[in-house]
């Protein structure tokens, strides 16, 4: 899969050398992901995600493709962190975060399915299954991602 600027700095935030100054330049171009976010291979930045804020507990699969301003974060911040439950937030493989999609975790950790898709501009505040697709606001459960033998992401 070949690399925009946009992703080859999202990987770059792991280098010893050059993590700062490529979390520095992601900013600059409207995206917040932390040093701290683990995230697997293959994964998309697509347009390049500007308004993408994802909160430094998260845990991102592979190939998992992710639209401008996604948010994934803690539902109570009106606490203080240190008075939160939220544990964070794990995306499982081949998920698809469309734009302007709102994950947002009060406690423990939410989990969103392999293969699962979250609707543009859904509130997502529950965990989801593999393949589930959530739309809304609230996100409710509106159906299944069939798979397709031109769909690669279930490869």
């Amino acid at each position: 899969m070949a690399r925009d600027g946009y992703t080859t700095l999202l990987y770059a935030r792991q280098s010893p050398i050059f993590g700062k100054l490529a979390y520095f330049m992601l900013k600059i171009l409207g995206v917040e992901v932390p040093r701290s976010v683990q995230i697997g291979q293959e994964c998309l930045l697509v347009h390049g995600g500007f308004g993408t804020v994802i909160h430094p507990k998260s845990k991102i699969g592979n190939r998992v493709k992710i639209y401008p301003g996604v948010t994934l974060g803690r539902a109570d911040i009106y606490r203080p962190m240190e008075e939160s439950r939220f544990e964070g937030i794990e995306v499982g493989d081949d998920a698809i975060l469309c734009p302007g999609a709102k994950i947002l975790c009060g406690e423990g950790i939410l989990r969103i399915g392999r293969g699962a898709v979250i609707g543009a501009n859904a509130v997502l505040l529950e965990s989801v299954g593999e393949n589930e697709i959530w739309a809304g606001v609230p996100a409710r459960w509106v159906g299944l991602r069939e798979k397709s033998e031109q769909d690669k992401t279930f490869a």
